[in-house]
């Protein structure tokens, strides 16, 4: 089990102890050595043809898909909030809506297996608005993540650590020391942070109400290579409760705390479980709270829960 220290701590390989089993290192070719390592594993080579296949699968329900007015969670004159399904693109929504407004612009983005909120603006002003406060980290968001793994012997936990693409174009995670340091496409390490909690373990909680703004629990700052645990996979709900918003950020900080996400075949997601293969990974945009761009008012979105996750609390 992993263990912690009073906050802030580094997390530290040396200091672990009982059956835990590293992933084994990768030799670093001398032409990179003054680059940043990453801390997180590179992709299964399975992932690539599921990839492929998923996203085929993507762009054939896209091309056949239209919005129901259920899926609408809020319109006004100056935007437009819906309920993103899995496997739908997001532009496959900007097509969807333009019978309603000759100029929609996404606020937000999801990736293509991400189910939740989507926010769209009806003008160049007010996207600029909602861009600025999402840079800002002035909009707060949550989302559900299905993963499995050890039960987790933490109930709040916040991973900061260091974010980039490795010299093969995958995201991966990064040392926080290494923030700012240049990566071999020419891009630079930035920082990422989010903090999860845990709702329910093989069915045993519930969902409780969305914190004002998440409790940090322990400080997780990444420094080491990730590391696997010994022990039963146990099927894990959790609210992640992103601190800035990063490529894939709740997936890779999910896969780094060993709990990859269900369906998350890219990092370390099972493909099976339970005897049902999962065609999609199992994360759900689940809030989304904001200053209104044009009123100043607060407004507070939430997107129903997917089935997977309604049966995660039913067992």
């Amino acid at each position: 089990m992993l263990s912690f220290e009073p906050k802030p701590f580094v997390f530290s390989a040396v200091a672990m102890s009982g059956s835990l089993s590293h992933y084994p290192e990768r030799k670093t070719p001398v032409a990179a050595e003054n680059y940043p390592v990453p801390l997180s594993p590179p992709l299964p080579a399975i992932s690539k043809q599921i990839e492929l296949s998923r996203a085929m699968t993507a762009s054939s329900n896209s091309s056949l898909f239209s919005l129901s007015p259920s899926d609408i969670l809020y319109h006004d004159n100056h935007l437009i909030a819906v309920n993103k399904h899995h496997g739908i693109y997001c532009e496959t929504l900007l097509s969807s809506l333009a019978s309603q407004s000759h100029e929609l612009h996404l606020a937000n983005r999801l990736d293509r297996d991400t189910s939740g909120i989507l926010l769209l603006t009806k003008s160049h002003k007010v996207a600029a608005k909602l861009v600025k406060a999402f840079t800002e980290h002035r909009v707060k968001k949550t989302y559900i993540a299905l993963c499995t793994g050890p039960p987790p012997n933490w109930e709040q936990v916040t991973v900061r650590s260091g974010h980039g693409r490795s010299k093969f174009g995958a995201w991966r995670v990064y040392a926080a020391s290494d923030v700012g340091r240049t990566l071999p496409g020419g891009s630079a390490v930035r920082s990422m942070e989010t903090s999860f909690e845990v709702l329910s373990v093989n069915g045993n909680g519930s969902l409780r109400e969305v914190s004002d703004s998440g409790n940090e629990g322990n400080v997780l700052v990444v420094e080491e290579k990730a590391m696997k645990e010994d022990g039963n996979e146990s099927e894990i709900v959790v609210r992640a409760y992103p601190r800035s918003g990063r490529t894939h950020q709740i997936r890779l900080h999910c896969q780094y705390l060993g709990i990859s996400i269900i369906g998350d075949v890219k990092y370390e997601g099972v493909y099976e479980w339970k005897g049902t293969t999962h065609h999609a990974h199992h994360l759900h945009a689940e809030t989304l709270s904001f200053e209104h761009p044009v009123t100043g008012l607060d407004v507070m979105l939430r997107a129903p829960l997917p089935l997977w996750a309604t049966q995660a609390f039913q067992h």
